[in-house]
């Protein structure tokens, strides 16, 4: 409750006090005056209802606003975590399969320089095949 409901409030008392005084000595003009004070209360009232809740509104607002952007925070920092994490586990199974291919290009290699001659066989087979199969197609 604010200054203005609470004198307001008694604005309207007060209104209604000297309309019930004029009404008793039977005299117009403290009637009127009486209503004009209650009227003048009652808006002075809701005046006030208003303004408090403009100012409930508005506090809302802020801590909907603040509310807003902790979450925000809160997702750009989650997702900054599960980027980094994805990144790291990027990198470690490129870094495994580059194990991986270097140890089998080696295996393939020894192998191709322990048999020369099958390889040079092969080589050569699939040089003609490939050969074939293009000349083929013309």
């Amino acid at each position: 409750m604010n200054r203005d409901q609470i004198e307001g409030g008694i604005r309207n008392i007060r209104g209604r006090g000297r309309s019930a005084l004029g009404a008793v000595t039977g005299r117009a003009r403290p009637q009127v005056e009486g209503a004009y004070e209650q009227v003048a209360g009652v808006a002075q009232s809701a005046y006030g209802r208003v303004q408090n809740r403009a100012e409930r509104l508005e506090r809302d607002g802020r801590d909907f606003a603040e509310d807003a952007a902790r979450r925000g925070r809160s997702l750009r920092d989650d997702v900054s975590h599960r980027g980094r994490a994805l990144r790291d586990e990027t990198v470690e199974r490129g870094r495994y399969y580059g194990r991986e291919v270097t140890e089998r290009g080696r295996a393939v290699y020894e192998r191709a320089e322990d048999n020369k001659g099958a390889t040079l066989a092969i080589v050569a087979a699939a040089a003609f095949g490939f050969g074939w199969l293009i000349s083929r197609r013309r």
